[in-house]
């Protein structure tokens, strides 16, 4: 009698893809492509009405090309239209952001933002 391992009869599952996952992406795209998230949390939150998490997101943007990518991360990302499933951007706020230009353009800025379950 031959047996088949179980990984050759039935499909494998895809991996799930966290929320924070898409978040981090979406930030990324954003950011032009020209950043790095050098820092991610991720926090339970809720209120007597809504539920869901809070991140907190640093993304590092180093040279002259980069930093103004970031300037205008800073501009956009309040009014971005997030399309995360399942999801509502209640908030993204910038919450720092930290210039040096040696020993060559750098900027740090720090966002946080609310997600609440959508439905």
């Amino acid at each position: 009698m031959l047996v088949e391992p179980i990984s050759q009869l039935r499909p494998a599952r895809k991996a799930r893809v966290s929320h924070g996952e898409r978040l981090r992406t979406e930030l990324l795209k954003i950011a032009g492509g020209q950043a790095i998230i050098n820092r991610y949390s991720e926090h339970a939150w809720a209120s007597i009405t809504f539920s869901g998490t809070r991140h907190s997101v640093r993304l590092l943007f180093e040279g002259a090309k980069q930093t103004e990518a970031g300037e205008t991360f800073i501009a956009n990302l309040p009014d971005h239209e997030f399309t995360l499933p399942g999801q509502l951007v209640a908030d993204a706020t910038i919450v720092s952001a930290d210039h040096s230009l040696l020993p060559c353009p750098r900027l740090e800025v720090e966002c946080e933002l609310l997600l609440l379950l959508d439905g």
